[in-house]
């Protein structure tokens, strides 16, 4: 693949060269004397993780803006899935595109996805450079005449992965417990399990969820999952808000990950007391997501840092919950473990996934404190130049087809619509 030597870029306050050769930090040093495939002057630059987005649907970039103002049940029924029965693969694959871009211009390198027509999605984000973990999605609305043809397809595209790049990941997305029957929960989970893969699932989502689990099952979600023997270290939890302490201690005990998606309960109005402490203390791995456009609006990491950050305080009444420390780790290396790939730090061995942070301008000044300012005080227009895998997928803000991928997906929305 080649390599790159960064000049004096600033790490965690200091200075330093970074080689990089093929995919990975090879050397991090004071005085680094190489001659690279490629050299970039950072001149003050602050190098930062790539940032990990651990629950999105990447082609709703299609979608932004189509459901506004709705619940998340009518959302659903009456938005999203009719909508998505005419998706193909043509739109698979440059909405991909879009948010690739999108989460390149946001200083995002790896994201655990949930979406349709992943062959599409694979190719787009193959060529824009990005790592990601890509789904099978079970979702048969209880409808078991469905299981059999939803059992072949996994089969068929978990085949297919085998020839994917080491960029992507396979794994099974559950949709979640109330939409999906519990044989083929049980079925997609056995799936993951015999052949180590990762199960990402909708879970605890709303109040409403909650109250029809206790309804039809006289338990939580959580719970319910339990009884089905479907937890794991294998499993992530996306947004898992409505949660009981009973709950925290089975989502512990099984090591299941958890994927906090603020932005987007805030706007569907799902809830905001997410327990983060609580999960913490547990031991879970608590990590960080968008979701997708069109519940969230943009797929922009740095956003969901702060939104979190000052909503945990706010609710909490505490100004020392979310602390900058730990809000910089659920962005970045709690995602890389939660999926199993050395991302998310900046350490000789790991991947080189990484962001120049362009600290000359207003929001970095005075740069006391560069978290602060990252997160609080600047925007993503910041993100000047983003490395995944050990290959440049943007320098100085300019990502290769960006103009091309605007113009299909404003060519081809309107069909969607």
């Amino acid at each position: 693949m080649g390599s790159i030597l960064i000049k004096r870029a600033i790490l965690e306050g200091v200075e330093k060269d970074i080689l990089i050769i093929d995919e990975k930090f090879d050397r991090i040093g004071d005085e680094i004397m190489f001659e690279a495939d490629k050299q970039i002057e950072a001149n003050g630059k602050w190098v930062i993780p790539g940032f990990v987005n651990m629950h999105t649907h990447a082609a709703m970039t299609l979608m932004r803006g189509i459901g506004e103002d709705m619940h998340l049940i009518d959302w659903l029924e009456n938005k999203i899935w009719p909508v998505e029965k005419r998706l193909d693969d043509e739109m698979v694959y440059w909405g991909s595109k879009l948010a690739a871009l999108e989460m390149i211009k946001t200083g995002t390198t790896t994201f655990n996805d949930q979406y349709w027509k992943v062959t599409s999605s694979v190719k787009a984000i193959e060529e824009s450079g990005l790592r990601s973990v890509q789904p099978f999605v079970i979702l048969d609305q209880m409808d078991l005449s469905r299981s059999e043809q939803i059992k072949y397809d996994c089969n068929e595209l978990y085949m297919q992965s085998k020839d994917w790049s080491n960029l992507h990941t396979f794994s099974i997305g559950i949709h979640s417990p109330y939409s999906v029957s519990k044989e083929m929960i049980k079925w997609g989970s056995d799936f993951a399990k015999e052949r180590g893969l990762m199960v990402h699932i909708h879970l605890s989502e709303t109040e409403w969820e909650n109250n029809e689990s206790f309804k039809k099952h006289g338990v939580s979600p959580t719970l319910y999952l339990e009884k089905l023997g479907v937890l794991g270290p294998e499993v992530i939890a996306a947004h898992s808000l409505w949660l009981s302490d009973q709950d925290i201690e089975i989502l512990a005990k099984y090591q299941v990950k958890v994927v906090h998606n603020i932005n987007s309960n805030l706007k569907i109005a799902s809830g905001y007391k997410f327990r983060y402490n609580e999960l913490r203390d547990a031991g879970v791995n608590v990590t960080l997501g968008t979701d997708g456009c069109a519940s969230s609006n943009n797929l922009d990491m740095l956003e969901a840092m702060k939104t979190a950050a000052l909503v945990q305080k706010a609710w909490r009444g505490d100004p020392t919950s979310l602390p900058l420390n730990e809000l910089m780790n659920i962005a970045t290396i709690n995602g890389g473990e939660a999926l199993g790939i050395r991302t998310g730090k900046i350490e000789e061995g790991w991947y080189a996934d990484f962001s120049l942070v362009d600290v000359a301008n207003y929001a970095f000044t005075p740069n006391i404190n560069f978290l602060a300012n990252l997160i609080y005080s600047a925007n993503s227009s910041c993100i000047d130049t983003v490395v995944c895998n050990g290959r440049i997928v943007m320098e100085k803000r300019v990502v290769p087809g960006e103009s091309e991928t605007i113009e299909n997906v404003n060519r081809l929305y309107k069909k969607l619509l």
